[in-house]
Formats: structure tokens, C-alpha cells, sequence
């Protein structure tokens, strides 16, 4: 099993892949951290060696911000945001998206499922 910067990456499955389960690490630096160690992205993680698996966990610790220090840096960047009070803190705050989306019909993940408003019922005579 093959655990690099925290996390159990799944065996059976493309280097590329695999490497993309690191939070931080999508498939293009997938690619980069693989061409770079010069490995094969379609061999399966339990067929490399631990010295290959050595030089992919070396090669991520020097180049890039991942997992924990990188969830930290982007939850304090949101909250200096959020202490400025610049438009997307306050957007941030309300919990409603910051980058220019539509919201009247729209935006459900990020407001929530949706809640009916009481007494809202036409009166019929």
C-alpha cells in the first residue's frame, strides 16, 4: 500500500489516478510529478517499487502544497477575506457563491435545498 503525503492512494488503479486522490494534485500535475521521476502514468501503482514510490513522495514534498498545509492556506485566505469585508468575504459569509453565478434560479449546492415560504398561498374568493 502506497501512502504518500497522508493519504492511501488505491493500488489497482493508473499511477495517473492514483496521484490525483492527493488533495492539492489533479491530473495535470499528476502527469508532471510522473514525466518528471520519468515513470510510466498507465502502470499501476502496486507494480512500482519503493524506490520509485520514494522519488514521486520527494518530488511532491519539494514542489508542491498539498493536503493539510494547502486546506489551510485556502481556509485563511477565505477568512481574511471574510475580516476585510470585501464583497466576496461578504459573499463567502453568506454563504452564497463569490464569483459572479446567478442566484435566483440556480446556485442550490451552494445555498442548500431549498425552503418554502409560510403564507405565500393566493387567496382564492
Amino acid at each position: 500500500m502506497a501512502r504518500i503525503a497522508g493519504v492511501n492512494l488505491p493500488v489497482n488503479k493508473r499511477a495517473l489516478v492514483s496521484l490525483t486522490y492527493i488533495h492539492g494534485i489533479g491530473p495535470k500535475f499528476a502527469m508532471d510529478i510522473l514525466k518528471a521521476n520519468s515513470l510510466d502514468p498507465t502502470k499501476r501503482i502496486k507494480d512500482f517499487s519503493e524506490d520509485e514510490i520514494s522519488k514521486i513522495r520527494k518530488s511532491i514534498d519539494e514542489s508542491y502544497t498539498v493536503e493539510g498545509d494547502l486546506r489551510r492556506v485556502v481556509s485563511q485566505n477565505i477568512k481574511r477575506l471574510k475580516d476585510l469585508g470585501c464583497y466576496r468575504g461578504l459573499r463567502h459569509r453568506k454563504q452564497l457563491p463569490t464569483r459572479g453565478q446567478r442566484t435566483h434560479t440556480n446556485a442550490r449546492t451552494r445555498k442548500g435545498k431549498a425552503v418554502a415560504i409560510a403564507g405565500k398561498k393566493k387567496v382564492t374568493k
